[in-house]
């Protein structure tokens, strides 16, 4: 019996090829090579969490960045009333000279009392992003990573609390400027260590940003191993499949012809 049929596995074979020739193009033409669960689902999955994993690393070296501007802003604040306690101690010296009147000691503390308003009002305008960093106890946290939990906290702290003494001095007796000089002796202590601390967490903040900042690099390349087209392969690829196609086709056409050839018989 003569079979007239078209060859169906060659339809086959070059649709087969039409389909590959399409993924090509698409993969050329996106730069990926896994466009679709079709293409390497497992690889699919894994992109999606490198490429959530990515975003995150890079949102937490702009938090880092912001913990550290935050500091900046505390320690910058901290710094200009270390100022104004040093002065303070440095007329308290002044106000120990015997030979200075309690009306020269009353000047002097009129000098002493607008120290004292310049950090209160410190103390009250220092803040970044509507926080006031000097004004009370707590923690405010940076999400620092890409997971749950992986966090760096700036403790805040109550300055006028901790100034309570410095800030109530009277330099206008002679035994007002001695225990004046004693505040202000626990006031530079004080200010130091509360300026050390935001320091070592400026420190921490730094160190996790360029880990942050290395760690999405290293991710980021895993990643694009995974996804990109290599497109010397894709190009081969094309190439080949291109052959393959035109070979597939030249065999249609003359199984095409044999079987018109074998119509022309029969008529």
């Amino acid at each position: 019996m003569i079979n007239l049929n078209t060859n169906d596995s060659n339809t086959s074979l070059l649709q087969q090829l039409q389909e590959k020739q399409k993924s090509i193009f698409e993969k050329l033409a996106s730069g990926k090579k896994v466009n679709s669960a079709a293409d390497d689902a497992a690889g699919l999955q894994i992109i999606d969490r490198l490429t959530s994993q990515v975003s995150g690393y890079r949102q937490s070296v702009t938090n880092a960045y912001d913990g550290i501007s935050l500091s900046q802003v505390a320690e910058s604040g901290l710094s200009g009333i270390s100022n104004d306690v040093n002065r303070i101690r440095e007329l308290s010296i002044q106000a120990g000279n015997g030979l200075l009147t309690d009306a020269d000691r009353k000047a002097l503390q009129k000098e002493v009392s607008q120290l004292q308003d310049n950090i209160s009002q410190t103390i009250d305008q220092t803040e970044f992003a509507g926080k006031k960093l000097l004004g009370g106890e707590g923690d405010i946290d940076f999400q620092i990573g890409a997971n749950a939990g992986q966090k760096i906290s700036v403790g805040t702290k109550d300055i006028a609390g901790g100034l309570s003494d410095i800030l109530n001095v009277d330099l206008s007796t002679a035994k007002g400027a001695e225990d004046a000089l004693k505040a202000a002796d626990s006031a530079v202590e004080y200010v130091g260590g509360v300026r050390a601390d935001l320091g070592a967490t400026q420190n921490q903040f730094e160190s996790a940003a360029r880990n942050l900042a290395q760690t999405e690099v290293n991710v980021a390349a895993a990643q694009s191993r995974i996804q990109d087209t290599d497109y010397a392969q894709a190009t081969s690829d094309k190439a080949a499949n291109d052959i393959l196609s035109q070979a597939s086709i030249a065999v249609q056409a003359q199984s095409n012809q044999q079987k018109g050839q074998v119509l022309a018989l029969l008529g």
